[in-house]
């Protein structure tokens, strides 16, 4: 029997490595689809760790992968380290101040996402190295999550298939294998063009583009009525076609993200909104450019995968914290405008009985940090939001963890979870989700039957097949502003 903690210690060894990485992709702060920075930092890092890498990777100039091994089972470890716009904030602050003023900022945590990752593909290159011949990891930088969904695009190109599991996690406010499933998701940017005029003088003569974004908006109200249970609608007006009322707008944009369930469903949905947005050419006699920007699948849940993340999980504990940093934590909490009333975890909304041992252990939601695991529940109920992990589900058994890098309850792509991501509090947690992690890939090399457990379970869950939603001829870019 291999002792994982050799491995998993290993990590707090090279601590310095995974947290510096982490605390400079949260300086650079890069966009999706721009993280050239983050990129080259990480193939760099990488190569010094002993590692092939290859970039770019499905044509992607910001994807890259580091592979170690040789053979069967081929494991991969997903990273992401893209930012949000308008997001820049003072690491540690507990009130909101900018670090650069209107700039960009972790609120999703992903400099930590990917440099967990990399613990976690580090210990276990170091398995394979006094293990030679147990098969190969593959950690996989992939950008563009939160606009982008490069995941989708490698899928397309069929790079997840080479692998026989994936597993990743995701910064978070609790400790907890991440279950269920969540939604489809397609952007499509509608850009109209029209013909300038007077307003006033000359109204007869110009054709508004802003008006054409307008009448699309208003008939996808009205569809909204006739769209299926858990369908989500959401748009953003990104050019409005100037600022000057006599003016007859002569373009304007508007971008569209339209979620269901199931992929096939979304592209049902986004085949209806498409058609909305030609009407409103028609009617405006404007032309309409339509610009893929990404598409994302729901996620597909594997027990078997789940269950042996929970096991890692239980071996290796959950964190402890200083007084400073909870106290540091219970400013950020202060500091929410609208509190969250609901109880840590996602198992705590769908289980009377650990919504009762969640109570206890949280306090009834007050304790500012969560320093405890969650019970493992397999769940098939589906969240609203979607991510590109997804895709990879569907070609592949896939499952990840959450670890505590934010404060209790803390908003989604906020200013406290950025504060958050260059704290001891962030290092704490993504040192922890490579441990769980790599102990969970060692023993999937352990025990290959595990592998073929979980390849039967994925094999039944996703018989319905892909839908791919991202189009053959689709080019990854970043959305233009």
């Amino acid at each position: 029997m291999v002792d994982k903690k050799i491995y998993t210690s290993y990590i707090e060894e090279k601590a310095d490595i995974f947290t510096d990485v982490s605390d400079k992709v949260w300086e650079y702060a890069e966009l999706s689809v721009l993280e050239y920075k983050s990129a080259a930092l990480y193939c760099e890092v990488l190569k010094n760790g002993g590692f092939e890498v290859e970039t770019p990777v499905a044509g992607i100039e910001t994807a890259f992968k580091g592979s170690y091994g040789s053979g069967k089972p081929v494991i991969g470890i997903l990273a992401e380290y893209d930012a949000l716009s308008g997001l820049s904030q003072v690491a540690g602050a507990t009130e909101r101040k900018e670090l650069v003023p209107g700039g960009s900022g972790h609120g999703c945590g992903h400099n930590m996402l990917g440099a967990g990752s990399l613990a976690a593909a580090f210990a276990v290159k170091k398995y394979l190295e006094e293990h030679p011949g147990k098969g190969t990891v593959i950690f996989y930088g992939c950008p563009g999550e939160e606009g982008g969904a490069a995941k989708a695009f490698m899928a397309r190109d069929g790079i997840w298939k080479e692998l026989d599991v994936a597993l990743t996690w995701h910064p978070d406010d609790v400790n907890q294998v991440s279950s269920g499933t969540c939604n489809s998701c397609i952007q499509t940017e509608y850009r109209f063009k029209g013909v300038a005029s007077h307003a006033a003088g000359n109204p007869e003569n110009g054709r508004s583009a802003l008006d054409a974004v307008e009448l699309m908006n208003i008939g996808v109200q009205f569809l909204r009525e006739h769209m299926p249970d858990g369908a989500r609608i959401h748009y953003s007006i990104i050019d409005a076609g100037g600022v000057s009322p006599n003016v007859v707008q002569p373009y304007a944009r508007v971008l569209y993200m339209v979620r269901s369930m199931l992929a096939k469903d979304a592209l049902a949905l986004q085949a209806r909104v498409d058609k909305i947005a030609k009407a409103a050419a028609m009617m405006t006699e404007t032309e309409l450019e339509q610009v893929f920007i990404d598409g994302c699948s729901n996620t597909v849940p594997n027990k078997v995968l789940e269950e042996l993340l929970y096991e890692n999980f239980k071996a290796e504990g959950v964190p402890s914290y200083t007084k400073e940093e909870i106290d540091y934590a219970q400013k950020l909490v202060d500091s929410y405008e609208m509190p969250d009333e609901k109880l840590p975890g996602a198992a705590s909304q769908e289980s009377d009985e650990i919504a009762a041992w969640v109570a206890e252990q949280s306090e009834n939601g007050k304790k500012p940090l969560n320093d405890y695991l969650i019970p493992y529940l397999y769940s098939k109920k589906q969240s609203m939001g979607s991510t590109d992990v997804g895709d990879v589900s569907w070609l592949v058994p896939t499952a990840q963890i959450n670890t505590v890098c934010f404060a209790s309850k803390a908003p989604g792509h906020s200013w406290q979870n950025v504060s958050c991501g260059h704290t001891s509090i962030g290092h704490k947690g993504l040192l922890h989700a490579g441990k769980v992690l790599a102990g969970a890939a060692i023993d999937l090399f352990e025990q290959p039957e595990r592998i073929e457990e979980a390849k039967k379970e994925f094999e039944a869950a996703a018989k319905g097949g892909y839908y791919c939603p991202v189009p053959a001829d689709a080019v990854l870019r970043p959305i233009e502003v």
